[in-house]
């Protein structure tokens, strides 16, 4: 299935976010200090950051792909909507935030793993949440320029072949299909 095109307006986006606080953790979520995201991402320092997997009923993974004005990452594709925990923001109202925000949903949210990512690229804490959902997606904040489902056993192949965001891979992906999948 080709994916599914969507219209998103930068608008200015990427400098707000730019200058947005963000919560700088330690390894074990204590906030240390506050900081604007530009900071945060030039430093490279640790923050909290949400995972939600949308999974439909026919165990299909929704995918999308990122704007191209994205702080990190831009223009690759994702497994997991989500982002950067407001300062002071619970993690679950951030998850429902966050899926609200990129997905246009409301979906009852199930934690299935936390764990911390560093790469060249990011240091995060991140809790990861799965959501049962077969849409209509609507992606209201133009994060997403591109959607796709794909089969939850397939995802891997899948995502080997185009450039993706690696912490959802390495944290998402693997929580999700144990909850989904005991067996496997």
């Amino acid at each position: 299935m080709p994916p599914h095109p969507v219209d998103g307006d930068a608008g200015g986006r990427a400098a707000s976010a730019a200058a947005e606080p963000v919560e700088v953790v330690g390894r074990d979520g204590t906030v240390e200090r506050v900081v604007g995201r530009a900071e945060m991402r030039a430093g490279h320092l640790r923050h909290r950051c949400t995972y939600v997997v949308v999974v439909d009923a026919e165990e299909r993974v929704v995918v999308h792909q990122r704007a191209a004005w994205k702080d990190v990452w831009p223009s690759r594709w994702d497994l997991a909507f989500g982002g950067v925990v407001d300062v002071g923001e619970g993690w679950l109202d951030a998850a429902r935030r966050e899926l609200a925000e990129e997905a246009g949903i409301e979906a009852d949210l199930v934690e299935v793993a936390t764990g911390t990512y560093d790469d060249d690229d990011v240091s995060l804490l991140g809790h990861v949440f799965v959501a049962r959902h077969d849409g209509p997606f609507t992606f209201p904040d133009g994060e997403v320029v591109a959607s796709d489902r794909v089969p939850l056993t397939e995802v891997e192949a899948w995502i080997s072949g185009r450039p993706h965001c690696p912490d959802a891979v390495a944290l998402a992906l693997p929580a999700t299909t144990a909850w989904i999948r005991p067996d496997r």
